[in-house]
């Protein structure tokens, strides 16, 4: 409901109070943070759907493009490394280049022709090598984890291991839970102290007397909004739209929108937001404090989700406002890549040119710490 931001609802200073309590300072910090919270997470959940179609719609027809146009690329250094007039120092620079290429192509599209390049400028097998790296990571996962995933595993597949993995990892954790239950249920209960006793009861008093603060904040919304009583159709429709506000707010331990409801119906004034006792506002700031903490961990997952479904780095600093326009950067950054690469492989019909080419790439490694950054 739009209408419950037209009135602010926050402890001010008066004549008779010129000066907040902390209880009152923290109740309006955390009115504003929770504010700031849920303008975040509204704006994720409006920016993702846009998202997600430009990224699908845009970008990865785009990156199916750059692929094959990479393809296309690395069989020109493939025929330019056989040509007659390369020296034996060419040559190992465009089968450096080549094994480097294919590997990362082959990592994520299945190509005999591509595996036939790389198969020979790598002087290996690559289904083999492949082969061989996942039966020792299972050998490696077996070892650590201290199970067994079988040998009917696929030697070709890296995601049939990980499921492994993760299908044994689930039922090692639901044996141990289930042997620490069993356990726990044969272990003699030891007494609990009296401090214990106290610490606990204390904790459950100050729950009921939260949850009581707001029931006491529902009942008289309840009270003032019982579609039942109201005669006129259209007032009784408008309260029972309200209503349905007041027991979602209730059913989630909303305060803040309980409170904000009672402002905007006017059973609540300013005096009163000021008045309230510190007693009540210890109560109300626990209760504020917990919606912050739901708030954030919403965020938290929000923002996870999105940087593992596309790929993100997950230590890049992301926010609803700039993805958009990352996005649209990367895009422009792919499509500079497939045209500067069609350039190239027209250009490399001349042998000249990719020796040129190969000049550019030594001086450009010569600046690099690590050689290990393709330039392309």
């Amino acid at each position: 409901m739009t209408s419950t931001h037209i009135r602010t609802l926050a402890v001010v200073t008066s004549h008779d109070q010129p000066k907040l309590s902390k209880g009152q300072q923290a109740f309006n910090k955390l009115i504003k943070q929770i504010e700031k919270k849920r303008v975040q997470l509204a704006d994720w959940e409006a920016a993702l759907p846009l998202y997600r179609q430009k990224y699908v719609s845009e970008l990865l027809p785009l990156v199916n493009d750059l692929m094959d146009m990479q393809v296309k690329f690395l069989h020109s250094l493939d025929r330019a490394c056989d040509h007659k007039e390369m020296k034996k120092s060419e040559r190992g620079m465009i089968t450096s280049l080549i094994v480097d290429l294919a590997g990362e192509l082959l990592a994520s599209r299945d190509d005999k022709e591509l595996k036939a390049v790389y198969n020979k400028h790598s002087h290996s097998d690559y289904d083999k090598k492949e082969a061989a790296n996942i039966k020792g990571m299972k050998s490696m996962m077996e070892d650590v984890l201290g199970v067994d995933l079988g040998d009917d595993l696929d030697t070709s597949s890296p995601e049939d291991l990980l499921k492994r993995v993760e299908a044994q990892m689930e039922k090692e954790w639901a044996q141990d839970n289930a042997e620490r239950q069993a356990w726990e249920a044969l272990r003699p209960k030891r007494k609990k102290s009296a401090r214990q006793l106290a610490k606990e009861a204390k904790q459950q008093a100050e729950e009921q007397q939260v949850s009581q603060s707001i029931r006491e904040v529902y009942r008289k919304l309840a009270s003032a909004l019982h579609p039942d009583r109201e005669p006129d159709t259209q007032e009784r429709k408008r309260k029972t739209t309200l209503m349905q506000s007041v027991n979602e707010a209730y059913e989630k331990r909303n305060l803040l929108q309980l409170l904000k409801l009672q402002l905007e119906l006017e059973h609540m004034d300013q005096a009163t937001v000021n008045n309230i006792s510190e007693d009540r506002l210890k109560h109300y700031n626990k209760i504020l404090k917990e919606q912050l903490a739901e708030l954030e961990q919403e965020i938290f997952h929000v923002e996870g989700g999105f940087m593992a479904q596309f790929g993100i780095n997950p230590f890049d600093r992301v926010s609803p406002g700039t993805i958009m326009r990352d996005l649209a950067t990367e895009i422009v950054g792919v499509q500079h890549t497939i045209r500067d690469l069609k350039k190239d492989v027209i250009a490399f019909e001349d042998i000249k040119k990719v020796k040129t080419w190969l000049k550019k790439v030594q001086r450009e490694a010569a600046k690099m710490d690590n050689y290990g950054d393709c330039p392309f």
